[in-house]
This record gives structure tokens, sequence and C-alpha cells, in this order.
């Protein structure tokens, strides 16, 4: 059974830095494309960045620059290492896997707050 964990959500200060990690269990990790994702409060759910199996990444436009994405093949884990956090990146996040036959994974989430 597919299961996704994420970590390291918190609270920090406009133009701090978190890092969220996500663990996925499944050999099939290795094929997916992982994401993340973020809801915050009254509106929907988000791309924030994405990275394919064999490594291609893709960022929302809000955060180009100051996140990124990547995979641990090994460890069977993805993370987002985000600096220079704003207000508005106060969100839920949610850890995404993607098969190559489309069935989607999905973690139970963690909340990022962004105090100015």
């Amino acid at each position: 059974q597919v299961q996704l964990v994420e970590s390291g959500g918190g609270l920090v200060q406009a133009g701090g830095s978190l890092r969220l990690s996500c663990a996925f269990s499944g050999s099939i990790f290795r094929i997916a494309t992982m994401g993340w994702y973020r809801q915050a409060p009254g509106k929907q759910r988000e791309s924030v960045a994405t990275i394919t199996a064999g490594g291609r990444t893709n960022y929302a436009d809000s955060v180009v620059g100051r996140f990124t994405i990547s995979r641990d093949n090994a460890k069977n884990t993805v993370s987002l290492q985000m600096n220079s956090l704003k207000p508005e990146d106060t969100a839920v996040y949610y850890c995404n896997g993607v098969t190559p036959w489309r069935t989607d994974y999905w973690g139970q989430g963690t909340q990022v707050t962004v105090s100015s």
C-alpha cells in the first residue's frame, strides 16, 4: 500500500526558510512524477513544484527562484527547500505522486505559516 508522509512544516518569519520532506512508501516511487501542492484558506489547491522521474522540474511562477524541489530515489523521498518565504506562502502543503498510468497519491498535508 502506497503512503506519503510529509514533515517539516511550521511557523517562520517572512524572509526565512523551511524544508519540507515527503517519504514515499512503495517501489513505484522511482517512476512517479512527484510534486508539492498547496492550499490556502478559501483558495483552490495549486501546484507549487513538480519533478519527473528523470529529474525535470517545473515551478509555479510565484516561487521561481525561491523554492527548489529535489528527489532522492535511493531513499524514496522528495523535498522542497523554501527560501525567502512570504506571508502569501502560508498554506497547507501536500506531497503528491503520479504514476505513468495516472494513479494519484497524496499525503496528509503539513501546515506552513509565514508571519509578516
